[in-house]
């Protein structure tokens, strides 16, 4: 199966096509986060922010997306906001549509309100929920969605926690494993996954780690990774933190990933943080799992970014040439990187 998504992906690749696609559904949220990109002035490239935009709802959200997506044809989608919740009655017209077409859909939500009863069940949908650190710290940055009504909500669901490390986590020894602790016996939780805090260039904010609390957040992770299962993160992505790409143009995520913002329109660019991020600072795990696997050398010579990068350039190329942009189709970016990464540490990577 794996074999035949990533020829069908090269395949449009090399035709001019994006990789995978995410769209922001709302401008509304009900939190107020330190530190969100999302609302960011400069996140839509300055002028504009995100609440500014004219987004939709009702039917007229579930017929927009659902015409970006026949347009686009994405073997995943990130369906992110604001808070895709807010827009809850949509998501239950929405997902049986979208899970119907075969595509693999990804909900990023701070789990504020109850979710579908039959999300659980639902084949090619993930859930990932966003966990702000401990309940103290994660209480204050993001309520209303507490850790008490997290647990509520995510009750007879199975979702994957995502967690942002911070220069203020790494201040106290022993954060990340008290978060493992608290999460993971938890039989709603499938996945853990961490990122670090990625900054806009110029920004001065205490999230930031410092070099060194980054390489002690890599030291950790590597640790914890054997001890916690459910800590979904190979070695090899782990390790790529200390190196992320050196900007937009080196990273496979950016390259290969379209974000549209509320209005179903406006792109955001260079990647999904948008405005001018730190590259040099990087913590998605997305881009480092992307980054892994296009390290990883073909028969020890040649690195899989090479080839990657001259299909997208031959295929911007034809598709400037023939003045169509054809539609977006990749694997799931957190299955690529789990399949290549995997094969990678059984070689010894």
């Amino acid at each position: 199966m794996y074999t035949s998504q990533i020829i069908r992906a090269w395949g449009k690749i090399l035709k001019g096509a994006h990789p995978a696609l995410s769209i922001e559904i709302t401008r509304e949220c009900p939190l107020k986060c330190p530190g969100c990109y999302a609302y960011d002035d400069a996140h839509l490239g300055g002028g504009r922010t995100l609440r500014d935009l004219n987004d939709r709802r009702g039917q007229a959200l579930v017929t927009g997306v659902l015409e970006v997506v026949d347009r686009l044809k994405p073997l995943h989608l990130s369906i992110v906001g604001g808070d895709p919740l807010v827009r809850y009655r949509e998501l239950e017209l929405l997902l049986p549509q979208l899970v119907a077409r075969g595509i693999h859909v990804q909900i990023v939500t701070s789990a504020f309100r109850t979710m579908g009863p039959t999300w659980a069940s639902m084949p090619l949908l993930h859930v990932v929920v966003s966990i702000d650190g401990l309940q103290p710290e994660h209480d204050a940055r993001r309520a209303p969605a507490t850790y008490e009504r997290i647990l509520k909500n995510i009750t007879g669901q199975r979702v994957n926690v995502h967690c942002t490390i911070t220069g203020q986590m790494m201040k106290r020894p022993g954060y990340l494993a008290a978060f493992l602790d608290f999460w993971t016996p938890r039989p709603e939780i499938k996945k853990v996954w961490f990122s670090m805090f990625t900054p806009q260039v110029g920004d001065h904010l205490p999230e930031i780690l410092s070099r060194d609390e980054r390489a002690r957040a890599i030291a950790d992770l590597l640790l914890l990774r054997k001890q916690y299962p459910k800590l979904d993160m190979p070695e090899v992505v782990i390790r790529q933190f200390a190196s992320p790409p050196r900007g937009p143009q080196d990273c496979v995520f950016a390259l290969t990933t379209q974000t549209l913002s509320a209005d179903l329109e406006t792109k955001i660019t260079p990647c999904q943080f948008g405005g001018n991020p730190d590259c040099a600072s990087c913590g998605c795990y997305a881009s480092m799992g992307l980054a892994s696997v296009a390290a990883h050398k073909l028969g020890g010579l040649l690195p899989v970014g090479t080839i990657l990068k001259a299909s997208i350039r031959i295929g911007q190329h034809r598709a400037n040439s023939s003045g169509k942009h054809r539609a977006n189709d990749l694997l799931p970016i957190f299955q690529v990187e789990e399949e290549a990464c995997g094969q990678q540490e059984q070689r010894g990577a």
